[in-house]
């Protein structure tokens, strides 16, 4: 057997000819393409080429995943559409002459390819991927703001079919082995690395003379190429519906659309080159600079454990209480119980507790309507549920997250039932998005081991956490309550306690200078449009209505309350005062009442309610729709700003990870630090001065700003 190891490409040549290329990087735990594996590899190939007695390839890893794509750092780091353009032709040129080698190229997929991994197997002739649940294979570039500039907008449809692929591109779809073979990217399934291997050389040996399907002249595309009548059909309305869903906001998308539609018109090789291009204008573009900023370098970061405190060892709940089993305790139950923590679901009547556990049950009976749970699974996760009355129950639980309404005395009173029980080292948390937690922590007798864990609404498909830390809160504390969010798969950041900690603080400001842009004759459809635009995911009076009126109320009236027992003097946003006359005057408390900003007709889709332009008239001149998306981005940005300033949040990965997980801060902006130094921060300062000139002291820079805009600084 012929052997050479190098550096990261391991090429041995069996005695029936057959070589076969580990790629296993020194020193990583996963490969990436770059220079240092891209080179050794161009080798390989040419080694292949240069000997005849070579019958074919197998490309496998010596690593636990196959490729896990490109060099992120690398691509971030170019600002030249020249540079970057070169990167994806060097790319391509090598993978067209492993696919026109002459000789027959077998991926042997043992574990996850994603992005220029997967584009590299799909550059072999054929695919064989161990059917391992865990494995996921899918063209994710779109997510970070990129395109797949490997080929893989090119290979892809011709694969599959136009229609199939694309929505896996925009949507940066990542696919289990079975569905990948469904959809024809893998070609077949092994049980382990030694029947994936078997059948790699049974192929090679089956098939001497294979050739990629684009490379034969009597190439069909499946389901027909651009022009075909079937696609063009489809070209007519879909950009049209993929601007609607992102308002222009990704270049992203745009650019794989009209890579995959020109490319349908073009031979092969010039659609790669199409391809390059489209790669290096999103490569140069602001967005993928935020988009890779944020939601790769910051958000690894926090998962890797960057708030964690150092010097405690990982810790995992295997018993958790939930007290209140309303729309919040429902939903930690059941993403608690998902990864195998057993749950106590407790509340004041049995009716309440049942109609807890039932949350998790419809749930999961759905999962297995569409096949993706079993029904041993379903009652293995309901077993692991307990619902019940009882504070007993709660004995032997590790961690007891509160989740009853945002009350002061009830918090206090279940705080004390719970601790009556439970071990001297448990941890007790409390669901509250704006008390803040040293006031509630009072009621405990331990506040060391007292925490706040604020959930979002639905807590089983929103990816944030907002640990915060109380004045006595322990070190410790913070590292148990950090290890059990990422257990639930869920993403931390961690903030210091004051009123509204972070997201519920800076969320506010986008819905109440909504409700301001109201109270200023702004006509309702503009400001929610103007949301919309932004990058927001909800207009701001619809958000109003999920939230509910009638709970901004309830904060509004305690948070009066708590100023006026502090002695301080309370200045109100203007947006208050509509509020109170929804809720108070014209009895509109929000969705869930079926009347608030909106109508909500039963079987009907809901709709602007028409009283609003009486009770708020609508200006006879408006202002430009770039005012109101400034006045909505601007107040959040500022907050944010402040919160970093104050020490609210100490960290600008937490706060921007914070803000697009949190309350869905527009993710192309790369967070809501990053939306200031996107503008520059002095270019940021002058407009907000512009703005707090014409509408009043929310819209002032606070001294940290002025500060960086002084010394033309940002957010690292």
């Amino acid at each position: 057997m012929d052997t050479t190891h190098h550096s990261a490409v391991k090429f041995e040549k069996d005695a029936d000819g057959i070589v076969t290329l580990t790629l296993d990087m020194p020193g990583r735990s996963m490969n990436v393409l770059n220079d240092e594996l891209s080179a050794p590899l161009a080798d390989a190939i040419a080694k292949i080429e240069a000997d005849a007695s070579i019958r074919g390839a197998i490309l496998t890893s010596g690593k636990k995943e196959f490729l896990a794509g490109a060099d992120i750092d690398k691509v971030f780091a170019m600002t030249n559409a020249e540079d970057a353009f070169k990167l994806a032709e060097d790319f391509k040129a090598f993978l067209r002459r492993l696919e026109t080698c002459g000789r027959p190229v077998v991926a042997a997929l043992n574990g996850t390819a994603l992005g220029g991994g997967l584009e590299l197997a799909l550059g072999c002739h054929y695919r064989i991927a161990i059917d391992n649940p865990k494995a996921q294979f899918g063209l994710p570039e779109s997510k970070l703001g990129l395109l797949p500039g490997g080929g893989g907008t090119q290979r892809l449809p011709r694969l599959i079919g136009i229609q199939a692929a694309l929505p896996l591109m925009l949507e940066g779809k990542a696919l289990k082995p079975a569905q990948a073979k469904q959809q024809g990217i893998i070609h077949e399934l092994a049980s382990d690395a030694a029947d994936m291997m078997a059948k790699a050389r049974a192929w090679i040996a089956a098939n001497p003379q294979a050739a990629q399907p684009w490379d034969d002249k009597k190439f069909k595309w499946p389901g027909g190429d651009s022009k075909s009548p079937a696609n063009v059909q489809m070209w007519a309305i879909a950009p049209s519906m993929a601007s609607a869903k992102s308002w222009g906001n990704f270049p992203a998308i745009g650019n794989i659309m009209s890579c995959v539609f020109e490319g349908g018109l073009v031979d092969f090789d010039t659609a790669c080159r199409l391809e390059s291009r489209y790669f290096a204008n999103c490569v140069v573009s602001q967005v993928s600079k935020n988009m890779i900023g944020s939601l790769w370098f910051q958000l690894n970061a926090i998962n890797k454990g960057k708030s964690r405190p150092e010097g405690f060892e990982r810790s995992k709940v295997t018993k958790l209480g939930v007290l209140g089993a309303g729309m919040m305790g429902a939903g930690i139950a059941y993403v608690s119980a998902q990864v195998g923590i057993d749950v106590v679901l407790l509340d004041t009547t049995q009716d309440a507790a049942d109609k807890g556990k039932a949350y998790s049950a419809g749930l999961l009976d759905k999962d297995l309507k569409k096949g993706r749970t079993t029904a041993e699974a379903r009652d293995a996760l309901l077993a692991r549920i307990k619902a019940t009355t009882a504070y007993e129950d709660l004995d032997g639980c590790d961690l007891i997250i509160e989740a009853v309404f945002e009350d002061r005395a009830l918090k206090a009173d279940v705080t004390r039932k719970a601790e009556a029980v439970l071990a001297k080292t448990a941890v007790f948390a409390s669901n509250t998005s704006t008390l803040p937690i040293t006031g509630l922590a009072q009621a405990s007798e331990r506040p060391k081991h007292f925490i706040g864990l604020h959930f979002f609404s639905p807590v089983d498909k929103m990816p944030l956490v907002e640990i915060i830390k109380g004045r006595k809160t322990s070190p410790e504390t913070l590292a148990r309550a950090f290890d059990y969010v990422q257990q639930i798969r869920k993403t931390p950041i961690v903030v210091n306690d004051s009123r509204g900690f972070y997201t519920s603080r800076v969320f506010a400001t986008y819905v109440m200078e909504g409700i301001a842009l109201l109270l200023d004759g702004v006509h309702p459809r503009s400001i929610e449009v103007a949301g919309l635009q932004a990058g927001m995911p909800v207009g701001p009076l619809a958000l109003q209505d999920e939230v509910s009126l009638s709970l901004s109320l309830h904060i509004l009236d305690q948070t009066r309350k708590d100023f006026a027992a502090e002695g301080r003097p309370y200045v109100g946003h203007p947006a208050n005062a509509v509020i109170e006359k929804m809720v108070r005057e014209l009895d509109r408390p929000g969705k869930k009442a079926g009347k608030g900003f909106y109508d909500y007709p039963s079987g009907a889709h809901k709709h602007l309610w028409d009283g609003l332009a009486t009770q708020f008239p609508v200006a006879s001149e408006q202002p430009a729709q770039s005012e109101l998306i400034d006045r909505l981005m601007f107040a959040q940005a500022i907050e944010a700003a402040k919160c970093f300033e104050e020490g609210v949040v100490e960290t600008v990965a937490d706060t921007n990870i914070g803000s697009i997980f949190g309350w869905g801060f527009a993710p192309h902006q790369g967070g809501a630090l990053q939306f200031i130094n996107a503008h520059g921060s002095a270019a940021f300062v002058k407009r907000a001065k512009a703005l707090e000139k014409r509408y009043g002291a929310r819209f002032k820079p606070g001294k940290l700003l002025l500060r960086m805009a002084r010394d033309n600084q940002a957010f690292v």
